[in-house]
């Protein structure tokens, strides 16, 4: 990763704990902090849905840490505490498809996990945890673009969950004086993010298909749209969120997203444009679930953290295939 930096002081006096840093974004995430010199990263993952191989590469380095854990484990996430400064939680179960499927399994941890972390980080005394929200609270909430203070009813359980963390967060803010900031994220997309398995999402599938030559699934009409944001964003939001200094941008959950939409569909269409492939996409039954519309408002986040995309969904898009031709295990 070359982005950045997102920060304007030394990152070697801190030390870091990454929930779920084998996963898509939390790797992206201990990349920035590895390449930026941390004082020290640590890593908790129990390898779920997170993968060794997107970290293995950055194992070696004297100052980062792995832990396979779990986040339903109370005392492992005390373990993983002990001694950090700022905490990223992006450790969850994802996919609102599989939240309908097993609910149980996606509140305990997201929901679960999710209040032994926030715990652990008050016990520990952490400076600030950040941790990852989705743009799936605001549910059936109709207008656009989406602004962090008017949600709706969440349509699937793991909304229920991502809800649950805000709602959390704040009480330990407000009891505790716990420093906190949540981050609402539209749809990331980018390298290290998996096309396999029955939960892929669907950029990765899409890509997938277009460096084969074959035709992916696109659920529904494909007009459905979404406000894809490219990972670099994502970690631009976790290190400003971190360091942000403005007392009014604590205790608050951000949209993190580029400010624009755009159907599946057309997303699918600039991908085969960029991998030169020829293969229409086939159509099926829309999944429960899912909104219609997506487009985030983010001058939240840009007046209270600084935030300021700096990859656009196109460009965004050439970064991921170029990753993708790399991986011959994926195609």
């Amino acid at each position: 990763m070359t982005a950045g930096p997102f920060h304007n002081r030394s990152l070697s006096a801190y030390r870091f704990l990454i929930t779920g840093g084998a996963g898509f974004i939390g790797s992206n995430l201990v990349a920035y902090l590895l390449q930026h010199g941390a004082g020290h990263i640590r890593i908790l993952d129990n390898l779920l849905t997170g993968s060794m191989k997107n970290i293995e590469h950055l194992l070696k380095e004297k100052n980062i840490e792995f832990i396979e854990g779990d986040i339903r484990d109370a005392a492992t996430c005390e373990k993983a505490c002990q001694g950090i400064d700022f905490v990223s939680h992006q450790a969850a179960l994802g996919s609102v498809p599989r939240s309908i499927k097993d609910p149980l399994a996606t509140h305990a941890i997201n929901s679960t996990g999710f209040l032994n972390m926030i715990h652990a980080a008050k016990n520990s005394g952490v400076k600030r945890f950040v941790y990852a929200s989705s743009s799936s609270v605001y549910g059936d909430h109709a207008a656009l673009p989406k602004v962090e203070d008017q949600t709706g009813n969440p349509l699937s359980p793991y909304a229920v969950t991502k809800k649950t963390n805000e709602l959390y967060a704040s009480v330990f803010a407000r009891n505790y004086k716990l420093e906190v900031i949540g981050l609402r994220y539209f749809n990331v997309f980018g390298p290290n993010q998996s096309p396999e398995g029955p939960y892929a999402a669907v950029i990765p599938l899409f890509m997938q298909a277009a460096l084969k030559g074959t035709s992916p699934a696109i659920d529904g009409d494909g007009d459905q749209t979404r406000d894809f944001t490219y990972v670099d964003n994502a970690v631009q939001a976790n290190v400003r969120a971190f360091f942000a200094e403005n007392p009014m941008a604590v205790d608050q959950v951000y949209n993190v997203a580029v400010g624009e939409k755009i159907s599946i569909k057309a997303v699918y269409e600039m991908i085969a444009t960029i991998a030169g492939s020829t293969a229409k996409a086939v159509h099926r039954e829309s999944r429960a679930g899912d909104i219609r519309e997506s487009l985030a408002s983010i001058s939240k986040a840009q007046q209270l953290l600084g935030y300021s995309p700096t990859v656009d969904v196109r460009k965004g898009l050439q970064h991921t295939m170029d990753w993708f031709r790399k991986q011959g295990d994926l195609l």
